[in-house]
């Protein structure tokens, strides 16, 4: 099986991204799913989504045709979109450096079947060579309770920048 990885540049990759998303809710997965495989935290709508791919195209990879993982590029012009990540950009400001120029990748998941295969991976190695020319940094955060998100950030180079609490959730700032 073949991956591709590229740009959201369509209706139907957005679609598909959001299809991929409501599958990976905390809603739709048992507390044992959570545990193992994680969990995400935000749902977007197609009309936000798009705003913000036509701001910075999302990072997708594809496979016979259709997106099977996503990495969500979230410029800070939309740090006041969606209330649970307003504290994340708040802490952003407050501790990395003002010449540092960032993009938030504001959500990664990739397809139940196509796990373990380097998705996660690819999506931030392209995620990063694609930007690098516009951003010094990729920050994100993951809920304190999503270990599994936690751990395979850390093991791909991402470091803790800051764990700070918010919405009665510990939360760790991270930066690649």
């Amino acid at each position: 099986m073949s991956v591709e990885f590229g740009r959201a540049s369509t209706d139907k990759d957005l679609r598909e991204i959001l299809e991929l998303q409501v599958k990976n809710l905390p809603d739709q997965l048992t507390d044992e799913i959570r545990e193992r495989e994680g969990f995400l935290t935000v749902s977007h709508t197609l009309e936000l989504l798009g705003r913000m791919n036509e701001v910075c195209p999302h990072i997708v990879a594809r496979a016979n045709g259709r997106v099977v993982g996503y990495a969500l590029c979230m410029h800070p012009d939309f740090s006041g979109e969606i209330p649970i990540l307003r504290s994340m950009f708040e802490q952003i400001r407050l501790t990395l450096s003002p010449a540092k120029t960032f993009i938030v990748m504001g959500q990664v998941c990739v397809d139940k079947e196509y796990r373990k295969q380097g998705i996660f991976r690819g999506l931030y190695f392209t995620m990063k060579e694609v930007l690098s020319d516009d951003f010094n940094v990729i920050v994100t955060e993951v809920d304190g309770r999503n270990r599994r998100s936690l751990d395979a950030h850390l093991a791909i180079g991402f470091r803790v920048l800051k764990k700070y609490q918010s919405d009665g959730r510990d939360w760790y700032l991270i930066v690649l």
